[in-house]
């Protein structure tokens, strides 16, 4: 999508250095663009990078000099530069407008005139999908749910009965939303399974990766808020709630009843066992293990199993790497104290 230098700079809070008419046409890293594509340059160490590109203009902070370009000044260039690819890049359409004639539509559902069902979807009694609301081929809508507006499903995702999702919601392929939570009760020499009777809501411009897993409440219900984003192959438990902007790595797995606060980093593999609390702006770094019933506390870097506050962790690395050096320095003083 075409839009003027002066145009995208308005869009994104950015100050014009250079030829504000000049016509923008995509994005690119700096080695592979065109005079057209714009590029962005978040630190010195970068500057030679962008220095050679083709590309006539680039995203650059205050500081950071690059003689002969237009510059859009951002204090912010890599968060400047997300929001002008969302602007110059068009999404690739997973399905046309209307209807597709080999998908199952029940009587009773309500799909907006300008909403896309793709081929050979399932759509259930009394499902309601919003305006402009994408819904890719083979994908399944259970009885009950619902998609907001400007949505984008991709290939082969299924809801379960009683979904939610909100509006400019992306979900990718093969992702499972709203089946049984792993709840089961033991007694009498047996397992018997824990009523799976609740909900899953997915909140506003919420992100889920392929592969995703989201489970329903057990008899409430399973919320993920506005702006969290979850990567592919995540799983999350029944009657978890996740807060606003927070955001879930791939292979991460939440259990039961825990809550991740807003603005949470959860990294990769990282686990959380049942009826714990992540607070506001904490940090669980990679492989990290949370115990159940665990409270961390916000605005921390977490690390480690059990997870503990990562500078306590990395002192106790330190000890640990010294422990052959104390080992023979105890030895010595063992042969020393028996020569005495």
């Amino acid at each position: 999508m075409k839009k003027t230098v002066q145009d995208l700079a308005n869009q994104i809070g950015a100050r014009v250095e250079g030829d504000a008419a000049f016509d923008l046409l995509g994005i690119a890293a700096p080695e592979r663009a065109s005079a057209t594509d714009l590029i962005y340059v978040d630190s010195a160490k970068n500057v030679a990078r962008a220095a050679a590109s083709a590309a006539v203009c680039a995203i650059a902070p205050d500081g950071v000099e690059l003689p002969g370009k237009t510059l859009l000044r951002h204090r912010q260039p890599k968060v400047a530069f997300a929001k002008a690819a969302a602007l110059l890049l068009d999404k690739p359409t997973i399905a046309v407008t209307g209807v597709h004639p080999t998908a199952v539509v029940a009587d009773t559902a309500q799909i907006a005139p300008s909403a896309a069902v793709g081929p050979y979807t399932v759509v259930g009694e009394n499902v309601r999908i919003g305006e402009r609301t994408q819904i890719g081929p083979h994908c399944t809508l259970g009885a009950g749910s619902s998609v907001g507006a400007d949505g984008r499903m991709h290939p082969r995702v299924t809801l379960y009965t009683d979904v939610r999702v909100g509006d400019r919601v992306e979900i990718h392929s093969g992702a499972v939303i709203g089946a049984d939570g792993f709840g089961y009760a033991h007694g009498e020499g047996r397992h018997w399974k824990f009523p799976q009777a609740g909900k899953v809501e997915i909140g506003d411009d919420v992100e889920i990766g392929a592969n995703a897993t989201i489970d329903r409440g057990s008899l409430g219900r399973t919320e993920i808020s506005r702006g969290a984003k979850i990567d592919n192959l995540v799983q999350i438990a029944h009657n978890v709630l996740i807060g606003e902007d927070s955001v879930v790595a791939s292979q991460a797995g939440i259990a039961g009843s825990s809550t991740v606060g807003r603005h949470v980093v959860i990294g990769g593999q990282v686990g959380i066992a049942d009826h714990c609390s992540i607070e506001d702006g904490a940090i669980v770094g990679a492989q990290g293990g949370v115990p159940s019933n665990k409270r961390l506390p916000g605005g921390r870097v977490y690390w480690g199993t059990p997870a503990r506050p990562i500078e306590d962790l990395l002192k106790q690395y330190a000890w640990v790497a010294r422990l052959p050096e104390l080992v023979e320095r105890l030895k010595a003083l063992e042969v020393k104290s028996s020569a005495e």
